[in-house]
């Protein structure tokens, strides 16, 4: 599963990534948890341009009794996406970039559970693939939600865990947000665990085991705690 990642990017940076004119000058996150607002980008079908929007990470179905719902449906597995009635009509219609910079994944450690840090091995900012919805509730309430999309580990995660989230190459994020494109067999090969060799990892200190820790320090690999971020490679 993927239950934390970060961004720490500028705003002119994460623009030249996924060409968007307008988009805020976010905080550094070093801590994203489920349940937190999340930077996405979804495609308006009207005037047909990509635009930045904060959703809410975990998936409220547009049939949910209440909010709760959300709280299960931070993944959905690539396998099983375009069935699953929780995913399989925003899967069709209502896909979005997911925005991170890197994220974590723990390995079992005797009886522990040890957290890596994994990004791209340029520090480039990147793209999970994401599906979203608009739910509301009985009471009027509107709560525009997301999940990512995961997959087999590669090479580089199978050690530490057996899946991974879904990275898409950019070269795929306009077939990926393209709501005329429904099909499975379109969307599927998008899916693939992303090339191993182009990313890299570290173990880091528990500080990113509780979600308010959300400093620089969740990502110094363990053992170069003093050192500052900017210092590293």
């Amino acid at each position: 599963m993927c239950g934390r990642f970060t961004l720490n990017q500028s705003a002119d940076a994460l623009s030249k990534a996924f060409h968007l004119q307008q988009i805020p000058d976010l905080a550094a996150q070093y801590n994203i948890a489920p349940t937190q607002m999340v930077p996405t980008v979804l495609h308006n079908p009207t005037s047909k341009q990509d635009k930045f929007q904060q959703l809410r990470w975990g998936l409220i179905p547009g049939w949910a009794k209440d909010a709760k719902m959300g709280v299960k449906l931070i993944n959905a597995r690539a396998e099983t996406v375009a069935e699953k009635p929780a995913f399989r009509a925003a899967f069709k219609r209502r896909r979005c970039l997911v925005i991170a910079d890197g994220f974590y994944e723990w390995q079992k450690q005797q009886g522990k559970k040890q957290p890596y840090y994994f990004r791209l091995q340029d520090s480039q900012p990147f793209a999970f693939a994401g599906l979203w919805e608009m739910w509301h509730s009985p009471e009027g309430e509107e709560i525009a939600s997301c999940t990512i999309v995961t997959t087999t580990a590669n090479e580089l995660l199978t050690p530490i865990h057996d899946r991974m989230p879904v990275i898409l190459a950019p070269e795929d994020y306009d077939l990926w947000l393209d709501t005329q494109v429904q099909t499975p067999e379109k969307l599927q090969p998008l899916l693939d665990p992303y090339p191993a060799e182009a990313m890299t990892a570290y173990p880091v200190s528990n500080l990113v085991n509780k979600p308010q820790h959300n400093s620089p320090e969740c990502i110094i690999p363990l053992g170069e705690e003093n050192t500052p971020p900017n210092q590293l490679n």
